[in-house]
């Protein structure tokens, strides 16, 4: 599949998989393909991971009265909310995929 037309989306994760791609979207029989897609899940992984940390110590810093300032509070939630939101349906997608696989006969 061909992503190089989403060079424009916003989404740091689209461009940084459009340009480990350059457009190259063949398969190959060394697994770089497959390596470069686990190498971005495991980031995706990563970059959710501290948005829900940065998330709780914010939630912890405003409920101890070091912080009043419930905007970089709201901000860090909503971080958190729409990263963990992307990463389970990356995870529904891929285990569809799996299953449908799975199911597959030869």
């Amino acid at each position: 599949m061909d992503i190089t037309s989403l060079y424009n989306v916003t989404s740091n994760a689209v461009r940084q998989a459009a340009e480990t791609n350059n457009g190259n979207a063949t398969l190959k029989g060394d697994g770089n393909m497959f390596q470069g897609m686990l190498d971005s899940a495991v980031n995706n992984l990563t970059t959710t991971n501290g948005y829900l940390s940065d998330a709780e110590n914010a939630e912890i810093s405003w409920a101890l009265g070091e912080t009043d300032n419930t905007h970089d509070l709201t901000i860090a939630l909503q971080k958190a909310s729409t990263a963990l939101q992307y990463t389970v349906a990356v995870r529904d997608k891929f285990l569809e995929a799996y299953r449908e696989i799975m199911q597959m006969q030869i």
